[in-house]
């Protein structure tokens, strides 16, 4: 639509002619543009839809503008046609004529039954009228447009939201999540009011979900607000991936079976052999805090019991959040059995490396001769007394290979003396 610029103080026949001929293509454009308002599909959508809330006051209003504008724009008509018929009078227009001419184009010639705040009238200038439309026109297309906008975006996108959380649904009932029974289906549930309302709301109220553009003074300048309709998603999303892990469940849950039950079997022999292990550890190692040894926990079996009928009923929903927590537990108890078994034969590790420094030091002697020695041989003879003897002492031991170990250095030329970090017991 356009603006109509200010002619000189008095025109002349060009002037005039000129403004004429201004005045009709601004006229063109603005008919053009209200018949495409009064055409526009969202227009039709409002005026035909039952509305509520801020829809519902600005469509009010925005009605109320429309009729303005066109009796606005009957003014304009008038005006426009009232010029024509002074300048066709004669074609050399007289000075009298043009200075009619000049009151019209330029002057607050147009008055518009009626107003704002309760007046009987308005009075304009043709190009204050022109602005005072565009204004009327922009602020009209642009509730028009935005709420058009609105329900051209999200109705469609919720509808089919709705579709897949129907597959969802059908899908969730088929593996037993059902209502009550698994969160996941009550979250369905849940999400389906949150899209029946919101669907509601959208085209009761389009203009509630609608963020305008920061900066913007184009008509339509924003964005459909989708933050619920997102948030519903995301929802379903979440929901969509706990019914692909209970599918899994069902898939493959012999094999996660056998798994845990080979772990927990694992860890019962490893306990049992702990248990065997520090039997042998108190009978030949003397002065020891040997870990007493726990028996495989009941629960675990008695869970995997569970799981086990859970899957012959098909109650996969159940058996998906059971079947985790038993693989970790699983392996927390053959980590524990293996740490049990490492404590409790910790002593006859230690026993075990005496012995082999013992005979290391016995061969290093022989290679260089001296494994007769009388001194070498008596401290051989004690330590390995020590070592082989049950119950063993492992200090006592601990120093008798100290002694020989130190006795060979010294016979070899010292380099190789251990350190006594605990003193000659000797």
């Amino acid at each position: 639509m356009g603006v109509t610029d200010p002619a000189g103080p008095v025109m002349d026949r060009d002037e005039a002619d000129r403004a004429l001929a201004r005045l009709g293509q601004e006229h063109e454009a603005i008919e053009t543009s209200l018949l495409a308002l009064q055409d526009h599909a969202g227009r039709r959508l409002l005026e035909g839809a039952a509305l509520t809330g801020v829809t519902r006051e600005r469509w009010q209003a925005t009605e109320a503008r429309i009729t303005r504008l066109w009796a606005y724009f009957d003014a304009y008509t008038a005006a426009l046609r009232r010029a024509r018929e002074i300048r066709a009078r004669r074609r050399w227009s007289s000075r009298e004529d043009l200075a009619e001419l000049t009151g019209l184009l330029r002057g607050e010639s147009v008055t518009v039954p009626g107003g704002v705040s309760g007046r009987l009238s308005e009075t304009f200038t043709l190009p204050a009228l022109v602005e005072r439309m565009n204004e009327l026109y922009a602020t009209s297309l642009d509730v028009i447009v935005a709420a058009d906008a609105v329900w051209s975006a999200l109705p469609a996108r919720i509808d089919l939201l709705a579709a897949e959380l129907q597959r969802t649904r059908q899908l969730a009932h088929s593996v037993g999540v059902r209502p009550g029974e698994h969160p996941a289906s009550d979250d369905l549930e849940r999400i389906t009011r949150t899209l029946t309302r919101l669907r509601e709301d959208v085209v009761a109220d389009p203009l509630a979900f609608w963020v305008p553009a920061e900066g913007s003074s184009a008509p339509g300048g924003g964005r459909p607000d989708t933050t619920v309709y997102d948030r519903a998603a995301l929802a379903l999303e979440d929901v969509r991936r706990e019914i692909d892990a209970v599918l899994t469940v069902r898939q493959d849950a012999e094999a996660r079976l056998v798994r845990v039950r080979d772990v927990l079997s694992r860890a019962d022999r490893t306990l049992a052999e702990a248990r065997t292990a520090r039997g042998e550890v108190l009978a030949k190692i003397a002065a020891t805090e040997v870990p007493v040894v726990g028996g495989p926990p009941t629960v675990l079996q008695e869970q995997l019991a569970t799981a086990v009928e859970y899957r012959r009923q098909g109650r996969w929903h159940r058996l998906s959040p059971l079947l985790e927590s038993l693989e970790e537990k699983a392996e927390e108890e053959l980590l524990r059995a293996r740490e049990s078994l490492t404590a409790v034969t910790a002593p006859l590790a230690v026993r075990a490396e005496l012995r082999g420094r013992l005979d290391a030091y016995k061969a290093k002697v022989a290679r260089h001769g001296l494994a007769e020695d009388p001194l070498l041989v008596e401290h051989y003879d004690a330590a390995r007394r020590m070592l082989w003897s049950a119950p063993c002492d492992l200090r006592v031991a601990e120093q008798a290979v100290l002694r020989y170990q130190r006795a060979a250095a010294e016979l070899l030329g010292g380099a190789d003396a251990p350190e006594d970090r605990e003193g000659d017991a000797s």
